[in-house]
């Protein structure tokens, strides 16, 4: 057996040096060998037929390096479950080469623990509960909306204005290097959409066929992607088209294209209604959702693992870069420094270990029925809903994220059980544009 000391070095570092002695091993080595020797081919003998001495000659280094390899990943698990140690991240193994060995070797593993975490008192949190009663002039807006996404567009000859589409080829660089292009392909904006910062789309305006403008852009601090935060951007643009929108009359075809078989109008706005009161529900309580997150990374203090920090800092880097490819730049030419992501990173761990403690100290999970109903959700706008459903329970981790999700929805109907809760009256237009 393993002799073990545990030293603290911060509140969450431990160094903990293990003993193994080399007694126990030797008879794994030599099983090992003998394994080996049955199928080793050497010049002069049959296989299997070569002296053992021989096989320990040309692979004894590499079976003990294996064997004692073994040895630390074992001693240390039963280690770290002896001294009821709950290890966040790997830990850093130090020893001298196997082969120095005699009756025993040593090593030290120096790693992080999770630290204790206790939730502080949720009846004195404030949670604000958005609160909307839909009204005809929101089934009109959103009736707006539904024909603006119908648009065709005819070219034209003039200087291009708010809401036409242009095509255009684009180059971007920063400081005289060049993140992005289009090359010859010409791409479409519709000027004025959301999503891009308005100094771009102002740029745009006024440029006919043909023309060409070349314009900086200085991305604001809190930009994302949060690699172009604080950059200046220099565009040369090219405009090969402009063309202004037409849209759709509402009238008997238009319901029918929403999917009112006998087109009427009466009917189509009363199912747009329907819609309406299910994304309603759906963005509140993704408003308490979030407010009731905050809530628990406020109200909980406890000293994080820099290994998990990191972790999820690379984990927020190769999402980012990632987004960055799916946009046509290359991220290695866009410098992205963790500490951008640290914030996020620090606020993302900190809430999975309040939830995962809040889940396990109170019995949270999701029950089946839960995650079914979970699922259920997720079915309801496919065609066939049936379908979906299969294709979840056909293997069970598939219902990893649905079981995830009704288990965070348990957090939240236990928190806002404890905490003081008001209803908040909301615009229809303050929900429905944010996070759009």
């Amino acid at each position: 057996m393993a002799a073990v000391s545990v030293e603290t070095v911060s509140n969450l570092e431990r160094r903990m040096t293990i003993k193994v002695p080399l007694a126990p091993l030797e008879g794994q080595i030599r099983q090992r060998l003998q394994q080996i020797s049955r199928t080793a081919k050497f010049s002069g003998f049959r296989p299997g037929k070569a002296p053992i001495g021989l096989v320990n000659q040309h692979y004894g280094d590499q079976v003990r390096d294996e064997v004692y390899s073994k040895a630390v990943e074992t001693s240390f698990g039963d280690a770290v479950e002896q001294n009821k140690l709950r290890v966040a991240g790997f830990p850093n193994i130090e020893h001298l080469p196997f082969k120095d060995a005699a009756e025993e070797f040593e090593y030290i593993a120096t790693f992080e623990i999770f630290p204790e975490v206790a939730v502080g008192d949720l009846s004195k949190v404030k949670i604000e509960r958005p609160a909307l009663e839909l009204s005809d002039a929101d089934v009109e807006k959103t009736l707006d909306v539904l024909v603006k996404q119908r648009v065709s567009y005819e070219p034209v000859k003039r200087a291009s204005k708010k809401a036409d589409r242009i095509n255009i080829t684009l180059t971007a660089s920063i400081d005289g290097q060049q993140v992005e292009s289009t090359g010859d392909r010409g791409i479409d904006l519709v000027i004025g959409e959301p999503g891009r910062v308005s100094e771009f789309d102002d740029a745009l305006l006024g440029g006919k066929a043909g023309s060409e403008k070349t314009f900086d852009i200085t991305y604001p601090a809190d930009h994302n992607p949060a690699q172009l935060a604080g950059k200046t951007v220099t565009y040369d643009v090219k405009f090969v088209s402009v063309s202004q929108p037409v849209y759709p009359e509402i009238d008997a075809e238009f319901a029918k294209n929403l999917g009112v078989e006998d087109g009427n109008l009466d009917t189509m706005k009363s199912e747009i209604k329907q819609s309406l009161v299910q994304e309603v529900d759906k963005r509140i309580k993704a408003r308490v959702k979030e407010s009731v997150f905050q809530a628990l990374v406020d109200e909980t203090s406890f000293e994080l693992p820099k290994a998990i920090v990191s972790a999820e800092t690379n984990r927020l880097m190769q999402a980012a870069a990632q987004n960055l490819r799916q946009r046509g730049v290359d991220p290695t030419q866009v410098p992205m420094e963790p500490a951008v992501f640290e914030t996020q990173a620090q606020r993302n761990a900190k809430l999975r270990m309040v939830l995962t403690e809040l889940v396990n100290t109170n019995e949270l999970h999701a029950t089946a029925d839960q995650v079914r109903a979970m699922v259920d959700s997720f079915a309801q706008s496919f065609e066939r809903p049936d379908e979906l459903v299969s294709w979840y329970y056909a293997d069970v981790k598939r219902l990893d994220e649905p079981a995830a999700l009704a288990t965070e929805e348990n957090v939240v109907a236990w928190v806002l059980d404890k905490a003081k809760v008001t209803n908040k009256k909301i615009k229809f237009d303050e929900l429905m544009m944010a996070g759009a």
